[in-house]
């Protein structure tokens, strides 16, 4: 008996958790009112995607630091097929996810699109980004228009804009 009388005993210097019902209970801390939700419209940044197909689909160009043979040369490229895709590798071996992502989109909607590879050449590479005005990649252009990159082109694939876009380019 001695035994068992010790062992329920706790060791001197040890805590010992009082049960529930003997602690005391402390004040509730009052919740601040939370603040009226904020529309996402004034969070998000301005995004292309939002806008309708025909201010989206006009490019502006920064011309300032692009020299004229550049743009000669990106203006013969992108109006050289109805839909041309600048991006990271090929479209046999994209060489980051978003290329990928696009090149994926464009195949599953059997559309015919010619591809150039923004890391094999730096000059094209910047010079792309003043001629777009947007500064990643991939960059799709589509009948000569800048379209967007791959978040515009995903929304565009799921709300159905892209299809019809394309069907409207491949018919003329």
């Amino acid at each position: 008996m001695a035994t068992s009388a010790t062992a329920a005993r706790p060791l001197a210097g040890t805590a010992v958790p009082l049960p529930l019902a003997a602690r005391q209970r402390t004040a509730r801390v009052a919740l601040l009112p939370l603040a009226p939700p904020v529309p996402a419209q004034r969070l998000a940044l301005w995004r292309a995607a939002q806008l309708p197909l025909p201010a989206r689909g006009r490019s502006v160009r920064c011309l300032a630091t692009l020299s004229p043979e550049m743009r000669a040369t990106l203006d013969k490229v992108v109006g050289s097929s109805k839909v041309v895709l600048f991006m990271k590798g090929t479209k046999d071996f994209p060489q980051c996810g978003f290329s990928h992502t696009v090149v994926q989109i464009l195949r599953s909607l059997n559309v015919p699109f010619d591809t150039l590879d923004v890391l094999s050449n730096e000059a094209l590479r910047q010079g792309l980004k003043e001629y777009s005005s947007w500064p990643t990649f991939p960059q799709l252009y589509i009948d000569g228009e800048f379209f967007g990159g791959c978040d515009i082109t995903v929304e565009a694939y799921k709300s159905g804009e892209l299809q019809e876009t394309l069907e409207k380019t491949m018919c003329s």
